[in-house]
């Protein structure tokens, strides 16, 4: 089967490392390019929820993640072709520096990612207490791999005019590459941080004005004409009216379902998959939500801390988030709690991650107060000041489980700050054995009870395909038997 897709001209935007201001320029640039009349497609590399909400927000769009250890690069590229067709431009934040991978080949750096899409990069430098140096580490980017297009720069923590001036006139004398925009020290934290990252856009009470600050940055500071005109040239684009062909593979197919169902059809006109969203838990990778619509899902958002019964549904995916900022809410909803305790015990088909784990344990000790949670599991959380769990990891499905079968390899990431104080298992219970990452317990994850299913591992939907048409198997089989018994 062959896909033509229309060539989208785009840009990947990097730094040195992070934290070097990628996601601010990132935002501001996204939501300038709108407030000019430009459709923008926004992506995030790597696995990250929170850049990528905020990036939706800026774009009024969705934000699809892009990473090449969590899924194959035909995948990749096929997910990014077809989640920008209907805009002007793409907008793609890296991840840590420009070069930074799991390997010393750097086969899942931001680098190679631009270079698989065959996009310009937009390099970010943090120039705090540096002038002709960053000329030096421009010029190491440029050569380190010659393929990489790195089409301009932006100069960031800038001290003033003739700091901006001694920095740009280096670079410009030694490396060749326009500086497109100096953005100054700022005064005003408009993101204030939570553990490693930005704290969510659904968390922040003035995340509008917040989006708004940066555009004006972007704005000021930024000469957003020019680097528009740079990344739709000729020499970054394919001339318009001409179009690439995609060749969708088998793999890909499988991944993003039945052609059937892509054009509208649909499979399941009664099944109804609850996802639980709200401030607490919004940690949902759009492909993810996609998958289950795709394979004919209705969709239904619930949420804890607004909602007292659990409606009529055939399953519930309960994604990440951060439930211990709402351990209090969460702790006095009994009747949501209960609801969903006897759903559980029902059979009906629940699959949670990280902070929905979280969710259906016994309870959340947070300095020493204990909030009671769902008590589906057996598990007593507590909470460090420092991750217990961070980075990509690889899981072999070890024992039967009503998800995934016995011999998958998944591939997916964790990041917590949740410990667990006390659980009761056994081995049996436990589908996951990690040969990458910490898991909940001794490199143990996959905790399930009947057909209520808790992991730390958060799994991409087109790098685990075996996930969204499981859910919806054990969905159906709910709703057959819920309607024959009617209970």
């Amino acid at each position: 089967m062959q896909q033509v897709y229309k060539k989208i001209p785009g840009i990947v935007i990097a730094g040195l490392r992070g934290g070097s201001g990628k996601t601010i320029i990132s935002l501001g640039i996204t939501g300038a390019w709108k407030e000019m009349g430009f459709k923008v497609s926004p992506f995030k590399k790597g696995p990250d929820y929170i850049d990528a909400g905020w990036l939706s927000k800026a774009a009024g769009r969705p934000c699809y993640n892009l990473d090449t250890f969590l899924c194959t690069p035909s995948v990749v590229k096929h997910s990014f072709r077809e989640n920008s067709q209907n805009s002007d431009v793409a907008v793609i934040e890296g991840n840590r520096g420009l070069y930074d991978g799991i390997d010393t080949n750097g086969s899942t750096a931001t680098s190679e990612l631009a270079k698989l899409l065959n996009l310009p990069v937009l390099l970010v430098l943090d120039c705090t207490k540096s002038t002709r140096t960053m000329a030096a580490l421009l010029f190491g980017c440029i050569k380190f791999d010659p393929e990489v297009k790195i089409c301009g720069v932006i100069l960031n923590q800038v001290a003033g005019k003739r700091h901006e001036g001694k920095v740009k006139q280096n670079i410009e004398k030694y490396c060749n590459i326009p500086v497109l925009g100096s953005i100054p020290k700022l005064k005003s934290k408009d993101f204030p941080e939570r553990h490693m990252g930005l704290v969510t856009s659904q968390e922040h009470s003035f995340s509008m004005k917040a989006i708004d600050a940066v555009i004006k940055t972007a704005q000021d500071n930024i000469d957003l004409k020019t680097l528009h005109e740079i990344v739709t040239s000729k020499e970054y684009c394919i001339e318009p009216g001409k179009k690439e062909q995609i060749s969708i593979s088998t793999e890909i197919e499988e991944q993003t379902g039945p052609a059937s169902i892509k054009q509208g059809q649909t499979a399941l006109p009664d099944l109804t998959i609850g996802i639980i969203k709200d401030s607490a838990f919004q940690f949902y990778y759009p492909d993810n939500i996609d998958a289950l619509k795709k394979l004919g899902a209705n969709i239904i958002f619930i949420s804890p801390l607004s909602e007292t019964i659990i409606p009529d549904v055939d399953a519930i995916y309960m994604g990440g988030g951060f439930p211990e900022t709402h351990a209090p809410q969460l702790a006095k909803n009994k009747r949501f709690k209960e609801n969903l305790r006897q759903l559980s015990q029902k059979g009906l088909p629940i699959y949670a991650e990280c902070g929905g784990l979280i969710f259906l344990g016994e309870s959340i000790n947070l300095d020493g107060r204990v909030f009671p949670m769902s008590n589906i599991f057996p598990i007593k959380f507590g909470f460090s000041n420092r991750p217990q769990g961070h980075g990509y990891t690889k899981v072999q499905v070890v024992n039967d489980n009503p998800f995934f079968k016995k011999g998958e390899i998944l591939r997916g990431h964790e990041f917590r700050y949740s410990s667990i104080l006390d659980i009761d298992y056994k081995d049996h219970e436990m589908a996951f054995k990690m040969e990458r990452g910490k898991g909940i317990l001794e490199k143990k994850d996959g905790f399930f009870k009947n057909n209520t299913f808790g992991t730390y591992t958060h799994i991409h939907a087109l790098g685990s395909p075996s996930w969204a048409p499981s859910l919806i198997k054990q969905a159906k089989a709910f709703h057959n038997r819920h309607r024959l018994t009617g209970c």
